[in-house]
């Protein structure tokens, strides 16, 4: 979009909420990843995982690869993401997961809250019709140690039973289902972040991510 890449948008975002250390998962062009953030990581300190694995694994093998890199709470943030930097604001407290009203553009991952504006349930495809109220969920997550401590041992669970080629969406998922993780609901403007997945996001980016209005996150 206006011809800033997206990694450096999350360098600024990151930069201008505060932010001061950055973990990236690195496989499908590490090289050029790291020359690029490189030279724009501004403020921020870079520490790079590398998942060796990255052609026959999913998102998960590279979460899991990040467990020993990471030994405090952290916001999750996957990379396809473009977003308004106010998004971050009420992320930055522990077990915090935005999410987003669902829009005839949105797919993927949905959720239900509860009263207490807790995640109740998490369907990954989004294909189960239900009368329920469902939330798109944006990819951005915060959470604290005790969490991913837990987060770990589950992942742990997975790698060994050689369910490498899952979304950590469904650790999440049955973490969320059993009551061994807890996450509240941030709600974040449908207008305040867009997902890029093909090239023709690239080209409607600009119809429904509008990076200069006021919208911003806020709790449930």
């Amino acid at each position: 979009m206006d011809g800033i890449p997206i990694l450096e948008r999350l360098i600024d975002c990151l930069c201008q909420q505060g932010f001061t250390r950055l973990v990236v998962v690195v496989g499908y062009m590490e090289q050029n990843i790291r020359e690029f953030l490189g030279k724009r990581r501004g403020s921020l300190m870079i520490d790079y995982v590398v998942n060796p694995k990255y052609r026959s694994t999913n998102n998960i093998y590279s979460l899991w690869s990040a467990r020993e890199v990471i030994q405090e709470p952290f916001l999750l943030i996957e990379s396809d993401l473009l977003f308004k930097s106010s998004l971050l604001r009420n992320l930055q407290q522990p077990d915090r997961i935005a999410i987003s009203m669902m829009q005839p553009w949105m797919n993927g991952s949905t959720v239900t809250i509860d009263d207490l504006h807790r995640v109740r349930e998490s369907q990954l495809n989004n294909v189960q019709e239900t009368d329920e109220l469902r939330y798109k969920t944006v990819n951005i997550c915060s959470l604290s140690l005790q969490s991913w401590q837990r987060v770990i041992d589950r992942l742990d669970q997975y790698v060994v039973a050689g369910r490498v080629n899952e979304y950590y969406e469904r650790v999440f998922a049955d973490m969320v289902e059993d009551e061994s993780l807890s996450f509240e609901a941030v709600v974040v403007e449908p207008r305040c972040w867009y997902e890029i997945d093909t090239l023709q996001d690239l080209e409607n980016v600009d119809l429904f991510f509008k990076p200069d209005d006021s919208e911003q996150a806020s709790p449930a």
